[in-house]
């Protein structure tokens, strides 16, 4: 029995202990630096404060990335309530200079580097002076919250600040692994991940080495242009051919999806917000009341139309108060690719897929015998230029009724009330096409 206890005893008690062992988090800055890091690193930032964490220790090997992703980060990284640690192996440099220099501790290997932040766009040309006044000050904000020094921090930015005994006035500062100690701008020099938990008394300590989760990776997976193009190809795709049949089927869930991953995407990544998405619902509104409660086409379908497509748009650039002609340009490159691959689309979908074997399969080409007064089995050519009257609105298909003939037609978007005359201009596969009769 005393046995039974005392076993009882050590088991409460390694358990308290393992509970309580202070942790050291681990997360990993490598690659590019996107707008999908930021959810990551803020997560690690907020697991390591509930948890009690002794440090968070950021294992830093880029060259850096976006300017708006790099300060979402940093800002994490500064709001941190527990200590936190760059491990810089290789380099840090760009955004991740930034990165690097918002940790408490500087740590880096041998031959490792940081600096050269000036802002570039993706063909490495210089950005604007008001883009490089921006970095000028969050790097010397950030240096001086970290108590290094502001005139290197800058100096990493703009090429005319000169510091004593480093660099001339034509070079951007970028510091080896001795230099950044030498001037303060790093704390040590360690050789190993294991060296440094001993340097800072870590080395009892548990380590947990988090990874992206699949809900990140899905997030920056989303967030690549291309796909990003391709969610918005099949939203306007799917909305056009929802619109244009009737009923509610596969084109308009497809189109609800792209939607809800492309705003979803872009408001955890702060680059929608849910004025976006309410933009993009009124225009969706005013084009619907266009379609189908005015005729025609005027005022609320050209409206409609700019609040979608103005929509999409914003939903591409982010919140961030320096929006670049880069982010622009990107913007407009990825808007424009989905508008003109989805008008291709629905181009390909209008010419040749009434006359496709599998379009017949899918149709229903017999389903009425025409001595009921119906009929889908009419032969099209031979109603070329017959005129008849809508039986029901045309909004834009409906039926009509041509040479005592109920048939069912479709116009080119035009809407054509209830007892119009119409006649018949064109056949497309099974399809016949109408027009009013001026």
């Amino acid at each position: 029995m005393k046995k039974v206890i005392l076993f009882l005893f050590v088991s409460v008690l390694l358990t308290s202990v393992i509970k309580s062992q202070n942790k050291v988090y681990v997360a990993e800055i490598e690659g590019m630096i996107d707008l999908g890091l930021a959810p990551y690193v803020k997560r690690v930032v907020e697991e390591a404060q509930q948890n009690s964490a002794s440090a968070i220790v950021f294992k830093i090997n880029t060259f850096g990335g976006r300017v708006d992703a790099a300060t979402q980060i940093k800002d994490a990284i500064i709001n941190s309530p527990v200590k936190t640690i760059a491990f810089i192996d290789k380099r840090a440099i760009s955004a991740g200079a930034l990165i690097s220099l918002s940790c408490d501790k500087v740590i880096m290997v041998p031959g490792a580097s940081i600096g050269a932040t000036t802002v570039v766009d993706q063909a490495m040309n210089k950005q604007s002076e008001k883009a490089q006044s921006y970095m000028r000050a969050e790097m010397r904000a950030t240096a001086e919250r970290t108590g290094r020094r502001t005139d290197i921090a800058e100096g990493m930015v703009d090429e005319t600040v000169v510091v004593e005994g480093l660099v001339d006035s034509t070079k951007l500062i970028t510091l080896t692994s001795e230099e950044a100690v030498k001037y303060g701008m790093a704390d040590s020099i360690l050789a190993d991940f294991s060296k440094l938990l001993e340097a800072y008394g870590l080395q009892n300590d548990q380590v947990v080495d988090l990874k992206s989760n699949w809900a990140e990776d899905f997030i920056r997976f989303l967030n690549n242009p291309v796909i990003t193009s391709i969610l918005m190809m099949i939203a306007l795709v799917g909305l056009f051919t929802e619109i244009k049949t009737p009923g509610w089927g596969l084109p308009g869930t497809a189109a609800v999806i792209s939607l809800a991953l492309f705003f979803g995407a872009g408001y955890i990544l702060e680059l929608a917000s849910i004025i976006e998405i309410v933009i993009f619902i009124i225009g969706v509104i005013l084009l619907l009341i266009e379609i189908f409660v005015i005729p025609g086409f005027g005022i609320f379908g050209a409206v409609g139309i700019v609040l979608m497509v103005g929509s999409l748009f914003l939903g591409l650039i982010s919140d961030f108060p320096l929006v670049d002609w880069d982010m622009i340009q990107m913007a407009t490159i990825q808007l424009a690719a989905a508008l003109v691959f989805s008008i291709l689309f629905v181009f390909i979908l209008i010419k040749f897929l009434p006359k496709s074997q599998l379009f017949n399969k899918l149709v229903l080409q017999r389903n009425i015998e025409g001595g009921s007064g119906y009929t889908s089995d009419v032969k099209v050519k031979e109603m070329l230029g017959k005129q008849g009257k809508a039986l029901t609105d045309l909004r834009p298909s409906g039926t009509a009724l041509i040479e005592d003939k109920r048939v069912d037609v479709v116009t080119h978007g035009e809407y054509i009330n209830k007892g119009t005359k119409v006649i018949v201009i064109q056949e497309e596969g099974s399809k016949v096409v109408v027009e009013k009769v001026k």
